[in-house]
């Protein structure tokens, strides 16, 4: 070997056919690869299309919150040292939207005595529907005190006898 075969040696230069050329294989490198979205099924669309819509229907400005207010006729009970207070709310509806509020204060954990006396069927049924459906959601309790006056409980809240025959054995014609 020369001194120039030696010097392109030290320097890699020299093109010998024992050494692989290693540039293809980049070992320390990782390959990149493409991630693809999983895309939702359609339970999953629909069950997020579900929870916008009931978004959407909770989304009330404030005036009609405050206006909700002046429906609700809290009803006390004394408390005593130690413990909380139960808390009893009439609420006259007048629209479908009333329904939140109703909602509202059974998650509060408050008791609610719906009358939807002048309201149309169509409108008292819905907010009855909807009342139902919540009360069974947070096992609670919904009860007919007369055809236009309904008690709905939050859990916790036990309603004990029947309202309905207590009601009918006073004879008023107004509450049957």
């Amino acid at each position: 070997m020369s001194i120039i075969d030696k010097f392109l040696d030290v320097m890699r230069l020299n093109d010998d056919d024992y050494e692989f050329d290693n540039e293809d294989y980049d070992y320390d490198e990782e390959e990149e690869y493409e991630v693809k979205e999983k895309k939702p099924s359609r339970r999953e669309r629909k069950k997020e299309e579900e929870q916008q819509q009931i978004a959407a229907t909770f989304d009330i400005s404030e005036k009609q919150r405050q206006k909700q207010q002046n429906k609700i006729t809290p009803i006390n009970r004394n408390r005593r040292q130690g413990q909380p207070g139960m808390e009893v709310c009439v609420i006259k509806p007048t629209t479908i939207e009333d329904e939140i509020e109703i909602t509202e204060t059974l998650l509060n954990g408050r008791t609610v005595v719906i009358n939807m006396e002048g309201l149309s069927v169509d409108i008292a049924q819905r907010i009855i529907d909807f009342t139902s459906g919540a009360t069974f959601a947070m096992h609670g309790n919904l009860q007919k005190i007369s055809n236009y006056i309904f008690l709905a409980t939050p859990n916790g809240v036990d309603i004990s006898g029947d309202i309905q025959g207590l009601m009918e054995s006073f004879d008023l014609p107004g509450l049957n």
